[in-house]
């Protein structure tokens, strides 16, 4: 059984703001019926940009609500665009924290609090619509994943369905959710070449080597021999069939240096010798 914080329960049994606000200056919606959680933000907004009040309508279970009912206080009395700045993870915050498995509540918030936002700056809402659907059982698109993922710093498939509820039921989207969680891996793995050592460089560019790029060229009768490293420069020799091979080139190019590109830096330039 989960345990909430009193902030929660305080705020799931006695929730603020609650209704609706009439000629509402920006309302913003997230989640659906169909996912379980659903919410609509309404806004008041001075001709200054202040939010002068905050309303909620949400359908879901007691941290959906207590997520919406803390938002509202937060944003209250604030710029539109301060308001912007606000995370899930301060909306979690606030409440003295969520369990892992209802993070998605203060997801849903953050996006209600995005979608009310764009709405006051007429924003064309069709676009999200147009996107690219990662997982069609709760309608989470590619750029919502990748928001939630980079935000929270999400490593593991556990960790999006707890975010962002993706992944939970049929499973058929787990592969491209694995995909953008090692591109996400990846890109947090790449440094600045000119701040290491030629030490450390020499090793992670032999690590990349035997960890992505021998074993595949192994599959074909050849290899590959780390000769040096001079800042950017790789220098390199191909073995085995490879060496022979009319497309050394292209090998070269194509999957040495296109490796080594990806995992370390876009600066890396490999050279034969």
């Amino acid at each position: 059984m989960w345990e909430y914080t009193k902030e929660v329960i305080d705020h799931y049994k006695n929730p603020r703001n609650v209704g609706e606000i009439e000629n509402a200056d920006a309302i913003g919606e997230a989640g659906s019926l169909s996912c379980g959680d659903a919410l609509k933000l309404y806004l008041k907004v001075d001709k200054n940009g202040i939010i002068t009040d905050a309303k909620f309508q949400t359908f879901g279970c007691g941290s959906a609500v207590a997520s919406s009912s803390v938002l509202t206080e937060m944003i209250i009395g604030k710029h539109i665009d301060e308001a912007k700045k606000i995370t899930n993870q301060e909306i979690a915050d606030a409440l003295g924290g969520l369990p892992p498995q209802k993070m998605h509540c203060s997801v849903m918030g953050h996006e209600a609090l995005e979608a009310a936002i764009s709405n006051y700056y007429g924003e064309d809402a069709k676009e999200h619509c147009e996107e690219k659907i990662i997982c069609r059982c709760y309608h989470v698109t590619e750029t919502q994943l990748r928001e939630i993922i980079e935000q929270n710093h999400l490593t593991d498939l556990e960790d999006v369905m707890n975010y962002a509820k993706a992944g939970g039921a049929c499973g058929q989207c787990h592969i491209a959710i694995q995909k953008i969680l090692d591109e996400y891996k990846n890109k947090k793995e790449k440094v600045d070449i000119s701040s290491m050592t030629a030490t450390q460089l020499i090793l992670k560019v032999n690590n990349v080597i035997e960890k992505y790029i021998s074993n595949e060229l192994r599959k074909d009768g050849g290899d590959i021999e780390l000769v040096d490293v001079k800042e950017n420069k790789v220098y390199v020799s191909l073995k085995g069939s490879c060496k022979a091979c009319k497309f050394s080139s292209n090998t070269l190019k194509n999957f040495v240096e296109a490796s080594l590109k990806e995992h370390i830096s876009p600066d890396i330039e490999v050279i034969d010798v």
